[in-house]
């Protein structure tokens, strides 16, 4: 037997003992009145003395938490409960609670999760502390935190157990606390302007609103082949035309293609779009949306990304020929000069319009140019961010960039765009002048909480297997 399976077997062990106290090891209802945050913003200010300033009328609290560290000393110990990425120190002494507690206490192991009752006070040492009168046991752990417990670094691990990367790093928690404050940003902003969400299909018999790889299912019922989405914009502009003047969705996309530091199969989008306006309304539009969610999200307008302070309250803009220093080059060979020389040197955010004709094929084309068209993306930090244009509400030229991308398909382009009969339909029936705008959700929160890996900021990203794992024959 591994040491392992030996502290496994140990801790199924402990179960009965603890059992034996009266206690239930798993499932029992814990109504708390104080997160650890809540003390700590509360009492911190507060010192010793005020604290205990009215004996036995000292702030009295009802916690609950994983248990971060323990340090037992005869008749008395600390341990420090891990609550929300919150870390507070509790002082358990032996004539202050039960024997019936103090014996719960001497079998408590790294991990378990305990509810405490007993009051705020500062320890010898000035640390803010819960004094314990009382221990409830609320669940046991039987795995073997890691090594690293305080500060897992074990990537692999990290990504594949994500809910022991939460558990052992506060950080981690608060890169997705942060993530949901973005997109709750995203959507008050949205919703104050009176855009609408909604929710596309995900499974569609043509995919379609960008150019990539898609993933394939089956409907067996049906026995037809779908598309998970690699984008929702063809049906969102269907709404458009409906006349719901202002959609947008904040939805998982999917393409098949390579897995990078800035790339995974399955993400997440925000796509807006908005009757009456054009691509310069957009840009307008981008540039308040980003500056208030970077301050909703972290405090501030300018955020630190490895190392460099990036200011999206000032957001430069720049048409692509010019950031390529040449007015001469078109087409392809003006997207691939840029790509290789420009892109990764956009650091400060950074709006890139008119894009070749060749590369957007659902942008309106600029009247005093037709070979490009009037389209923008969003750089920072080196890499993309977003992508928006006036949109193409023609319907025969429409149908002239599709029969363009079918080209580029039977000449072995396996990104290219497909047909997309319905969409045509819907355009023939007017769609109004439009802007739509596409953020990505996953490389704006690995800037705003500076992840260098957009693995960091996705909380189950795609790994290949692991294979058997053996968990479920020693729970037997």
């Amino acid at each position: 037997m591994s040491m392992e399976d030996d502290l496994f077997r140990q801790r199924r062990e402990r179960i009965a003992q603890i059992e034996a106290l009266g206690f239930r090891a798993y499932g029992q209802r814990f109504d708390f009145t104080h997160t650890n945050a809540q003390i700590l913003a509360e009492y911190s200010p507060k010192t010793a003395e005020e604290l205990t300033a009215n004996p036995g009328q000292e702030p009295r609290v009802r916690i609950a938490g994983r248990i971060h560290t323990v340090r037992r000393m005869g008749k008395a110990g600390f341990m420090h409960l891990m609550q929300n990425g919150e870390r507070l120190q509790v002082y358990v002494k032996k004539d202050a609670i039960s024997e019936r507690d103090y014996k719960l206490y001497e079998l408590l192991d790294l991990g378990d999760i305990v509810g405490i009752d007993g009051y705020v006070f500062r320890t010898r040492t000035g640390e803010l502390s819960v004094h314990a009168e009382q221990i409830t046991f609320l669940s046991k752990i039987l795995m073997t935190m890691p090594e690293k417990f305080h500060g897992l670094e074990d990537v692999e691990v990290r990504y594949r157990q994500r809910y022991l990367d939460l558990i052992a790093n506060a950080e981690s928690q608060k890169v997705f606390l942060t993530r949901a404050k973005i997109v709750s940003s995203i959507r008050r902003q949205l919703e104050s302007r009176g855009f609408v969400e909604v929710e596309t299909p995900m499974m569609q018999s043509v995919y379609g609103g960008a150019t990539a790889r898609p993933f394939v299912t089956h409907h067996n019922t049906l026995d037809m082949d779908l598309y998970l989405r690699i984008a929702p914009e063809l049906y969102l502009k269907r709404l458009i035309v409906g006349g719901l003047e202002r959609v947008y969705e904040i939805n998982r996309n999917f393409r098949n293609e390579g897995i990078s530091t800035h790339h995974n199969p399955e993400f997440t989008m925000l796509e807006f779009y908005q009757a009456y306006t054009d691509y310069r309304g957009l840009m307008d539009f981008t540039v308040e949306l980003l500056k208030q969610t970077a301050i909703d999200a972290t405090g501030s307008a300018v955020v630190t990304y490895q190392g460099q302070e990036l200011d999206f309250g000032n957001m430069k803009r720049m048409s692509m020929q010019e950031a390529v220093g040449d007015m001469t080059l078109r087409g392809d060979a003006l997207v691939h000069a840029f790509e290789a020389k420009v892109e990764p040197t956009l650091i400060q955010p950074t709006i890139i319009y008119n894009y070749p004709v060749e590369v957007s094929p659902l942008s309106k084309q600029c009247p005093e140019d037709p070979g490009f068209t009037e389209r923008f993306e969003i750089y920072a930090a080196g890499m993309e961010i977003g992508n928006a244009y006036t949109e193409l509400n023609d319907p025969m030229e429409q149908c002239r960039r599709f029969e363009m991308q079918l080209a580029r398909q039977a000449a072995g382009d396996e990104e290219a765009h497909q047909m997309d009969e319905d969409y045509l339909r819907a355009m023939s029936y007017g769609m109004p002048p439009t802007g739509g705008e596409g953020i990505g959700i996953d490389r704006l929160t690995m800037i705003l909480t500076d992840s260098k890996s957009i693995r960091d900021v996705i909380l189950f990203p795609l790994l290949r297997s692991e294979g058997e794992i053996g968990i479920a024959e020693k729970l037997k």
